[in-house]
């Protein structure tokens, strides 16, 4: 194959294009997008920022990443995507699209006649998922998120396309990974497909610094040497300082009650069992509720607004050692009474984002 079509952009071998894919269902939307075609035959792989598009590190890790990256540092295919909720990146909505208000990361496999968003999921399937072998989907956390960084691998795929899965993740300079059992998020779904995928999370509280964006960029490049796609030795400081190492035990708590909340730990504290981590307060700053961890641990990721409603996520944390209910740890419905965690943690930790699921 000398030449690569993706939609409405074609690049030959030894090429790099940059330009705008071109949406389908939309003539207001399209997103940006560059491909490098190396001299050698290789994979496909996708990497992409801005399935939420409030989420700055992923989006200007991308920008820099399509910048430095040429030709003759690949083998195979590189395709780089920005933003892919670009609709809400303009309107600056908190991560979900300014047509539907619908989360992206909720809505795979889509439809082709459905809302925008549903449309948006409906063209990654058939025009970018059908064409690559690897996927990395890179995100940070929320605006109202405090969060330490880790990385999230597909488990709800056939048992060959979680092995790679978990290899990719290993690149990556992080302290832990954790497996989702989800299926309607983008790189859970290529998962399903049998296309080996991680989410990489870094960054929070809708900021970005070029320090998070270049370490973002870093772990992608070497999730790029294991797939084969990344040959050149530009980039000879890309040192993995730890590796990560399976989270097997993760939950989410919920506030029982809404009201003001004040957390009492970081994202990436270390938890010992019966420290009071947080307390929810009514409007006139009297207790509701204190949060109470039962098994030694540390803390995912987090909410950081003074805001919480009834029954909304609080607070993401994991561990190694058994669950104090011994409850079996695949399943992810860890009964932490009275805050239950019912959910694969990934779908949980958008469930704050006021999108339709």
């Amino acid at each position: 194959m000398e030449r690569f079509q993706l939609c409405n952009l074609s690049v030959g071998k030894g090429e790099k294009v940059q330009g705008y894919l071109k949406l389908p269902f939309t003539e207001k939307d399209e997103l940006p997008t560059t491909i490098i075609y190396g001299h050698e035959d290789g994979p496909t792989v996708l990497v992409d920022g801005g399935i939420h598009n409030a989420e700055y590190v992923g989006i200007h890790a991308m920008v820099g990443l399509a910048q430095e990256l040429q030709p003759s540092d690949i083998r195979g295919i590189l395709i780089i995507i920005n933003i892919i909720n670009v609709n809400g990146f303009k309107a600056r909505t908190v991560s979900v699209a300014a047509e539907d208000g619908k989360n992206l990361n909720r809505e795979f496999p889509g439809n082709p006649n459905g809302t925008y968003t549903e449309k948006l999921a409906d063209f990654m399937v058939k025009e970018l998922f059908s064409r690559i072998d690897y996927y990395i989907d890179v995100h940070n956390g929320d605006w109202f998120e405090d969060l330490s960084p880790f990385i999230y691998v597909v488990g709800n795929a056939p048992a060959e396309t979680v092995r790679i899965s978990e290899e990719m993740a290993k690149c990556a300079d992080v302290p832990y990974y954790v497996k989702s059992t989800g299926k309607n998020g983008a790189y859970s779904y290529a998962g399903t497909m049998g296309i080996p995928s991680v989410l990489l999370e870094r960054g929070c509280n809708g900021m970005w610094t070029e320090e998070e964006a270049k370490a973002s960029r870093k772990d992608v490049r070497n999730i790029l040497r294991y797939t084969g796609t990344l040959m050149t030795s530009r980039f000879g400081n890309d040192f993995q300082i730890q590796t990560p190492r399976l989270m097997p035990h993760a939950h989410y708590i919920d506030a029982e009650n809404g009201g003001c909340w004040f957390p009492k730990k970081r994202a990436g504290q270390i938890i010992s069992a019966g420290e009071v981590i947080g307390e929810i307060r009514d409007y006139f700053g009297n207790l509701k509720e204190q949060i109470v961890l039962n098994e030694d641990c540390i803390i995912l990721y987090q909410t950081v607004s003074y805001s919480v409603p009834d029954h909304s996520p609080l607070v993401a944390y994991g561990h190694y050692s058994s669950c104090v209910e011994d409850v079996t740890v695949h399943e992810h419905n860890h009964q932490h009474d009275p805050h239950t965690a019912t959910h694969d943690l990934e779908e949980m930790h958008e469930k704050g984002l006021w999108a339709e699921s």
